[in-house]
């Protein structure tokens, strides 16, 4: 694991105490700039023995922590393609990815603050849904498959918000239920949410994509292509306000 060498800090710090030795002139301030650089040396010292012990206890290098630190900092070009978008598409204060999926609690218990932003800001905010179902939700996929075939007939948003609260019990019979519910056609419903080849590849499409883009679980959200680890309504107002 390589680290940075307290040794090389030290070096630093020493070379600013000899600039301060020779500007000062053997003045009274010298002293006191040496006591100002060695009590903040003492506290780098402390801070970086503090980081050092957190990276070994997560089990990772300073190279990797560096890499997290810009995969959470890196700005992405997300392209729409055949997702679901809502909003303002042409010129959008913030563009919001929401990478997802039906069975997840989480996403379940943010649809309805998703769906309040959808009414507070359609003039304002671009929404763009990317499927992303956990392989250890095994109800995952066929749930994406039926919100494509609401897609198909121009009501997935609808249909999303009427099946979020169902996460626990996804079946066939709610997809038909609540497809029902939104006035979808329903026998071109059952056609178009059939788990084929195609769906699948339309599905695993936008999951690799999250993967390519660093989604670490599920919701994960993308304002204006970087990632929020701390996603809320509060933080999407936030930005709003802040937005040129």
């Amino acid at each position: 694991m390589k680290r940075l060498s307290l040794f090389a800090m030290a070096l630093v710090v020493s070379g600013l105490v000899a600039c301060n030795q020779a500007s000062a002139g053997g003045s009274f301030n010298q002293q006191a700039r040496l006591d100002s650089l060695e009590k903040d040396f003492k506290q780098v010292k402390e801070e970086f023995e503090i980081i050092k012990y957190a990276l070994d206890k997560r089990g990772i290098s300073l190279e990797q922590a560096r890499a997290e630190m810009e995969a959470d900092n890196k700005v992405w070009d997300i392209p729409d393609e055949d997702s679901p978008v809502f909003g303002n598409t042409k010129n959008p204060k913030l563009t919001i990815v929401e990478f997802t999926e039906f069975q997840c609690p989480y996403c379940s218990r943010i649809a309805p603050d998703m769906q309040e932003l959808n009414k507070k800001y359609p003039d304002q905010i671009k929404f763009v849904y990317k499927h992303f179902p956990l392989s250890f939700h095994a109800n995952a996929k066929a749930a994406a498959a039926s919100s494509i075939a609401a897609q198909k007939q121009g009501k997935f948003w609808e249909y999303r918000y009427a099946l979020a609260p169902h996460s626990r019990e996804l079946s066939d019979s709610i997809y038909i239920a609540v497809a029902k519910e939104v006035g979808l056609n329903i026998e071109q419903f059952k056609k178009d949410m059939v788990l084929d080849s195609a769906m699948n590849a339309r599905i695993d499409k936008d999951f690799q994509l999250g993967v390519k883009v660093g989604v670490q679980g599920t919701p994960n959200f993308y304002i204006n292509g970087k990632r929020q680890d701390r996603f809320s309504t509060g933080l999407v107002e936030k930005m709003l306000k802040e937005a040129k």
